[in-house]
């Protein structure tokens, strides 16, 4: 079996990405990584050349800024990516530059790479995820953030990223998937609160229109982190190589968890999730098969 990384970037210094750690969680189980290095305004390319790995490889890009509707362009340097990879490898193991897989999980990934490799229903692998906010002490429990998604898949170049490159399509239909019991950490939401402010600026447009993002997003040293509705504490372990960048955090930020900031409708229904496992009217692009 082989098996392929990739994941893009961009500015990864100027926003703070761990993309670094995102692509060495992963790398003891792929024998290729792809990297799409989009143009950048800082050293984002050699932060990624200091890896100092024989299995990766980059591809310098250039993104469309002028494609400003759902986030399509980072689907198209998903794309980019993935279309890099070799022709023999198997399966395709995706990240993006703020996701970072625990050694633990390494395992039983590439078990399940094993065991349905050979059956072509299997389209892709469906991972837990674990969403951090704040700082590396709390993760997001209400239904604003996604459970699960597809970050494994055939390397079947009819595969395509699909909107802002949060899943895959075939033919335009969700994939079909096997769930893995391996948790992806979501780190997108911690960082300095000034870099988080920069990003959410930046990044909205993607998304929307100048007069949007002037109207939408408020102007600001830093970002305010207290805004959000419900957090609980987070009591495993983070990944090894997440650790140095723990030990530098040099902001702070504390939530009360048993404050949950949520309307009627949503607390019933955080409710009935957590005593059922049901979340009802879930987005779920893919298809989980018997």
């Amino acid at each position: 079996m082989k098996v392929s990384g990739f994941t893009f970037i961009r500015n990864a210094v100027k926003f703070d990405y761990p993309v670094v750690e995102a692509i060495t969680s992963i790398l003891p189980i792929c024998d290729e990584f792809v990297v799409a290095v989009g143009n950048s305004e800082d050293g984002t390319r050699d932060l990624i050349l200091g890896i100092g790995s024989p299995k990766i490889r980059i591809i310098d890009t250039v993104w469309d800024d002028s494609l400003r509707e759902g986030g399509r362009v980072l689907a198209l340097e998903t794309d980019k990516a993935f279309d890099a990879l070799n022709s023999d490898s198997d399966w395709a193991f995706y990240i993006q530059g703020d996701e970072v897989l625990h050694e633990q999980y390494l395992e039983p990934v590439r078990e399940a790479m094993l065991r349905w490799k050979d059956d072509p229903r299997v389209e892709g692998l469906l991972l837990n995820y674990t969403h951090f906010y704040g700082s590396y002490d709390y993760i997001g429990d209400s239904r604003r953030w996604y459970r699960r998604e597809v970050r494994v898949i055939r390397n079947d170049k009819s595969i395509r990223s699909y909107r802002d490159a949060q899943g895959f399509r075939k033919d335009g239909r969700p994939l079909n998937v096997k769930p893995v019991e391996a948790t992806m950490y979501h780190y997108g939401w911690v960082k300095p609160p000034e870099l988080q402010q920069a990003k959410q600026e930046y990044f909205h447009k993607l998304w929307h229109n100048d007069e949007w993002v002037e109207k939408k997003i408020p102007k600001a040293d830093s970002f305010d982190y207290s805004g959000i509705d419900s957090l609980a504490l987070f009591k495993g372990t983070h990944p090894a190589v997440m650790q140095n960048r723990i030990n530098r955090l040099n902001w702070l930020f504390s939530f009360d968890p048993t404050q949950k900031r949520l309307p009627f409708k949503s607390r019933l229904l955080h409710f009935i999730e957590s005593l059922t496992g049901w979340r009802i009217g879930e987005y779920r692009n893919y298809r989980v098969i018997k």
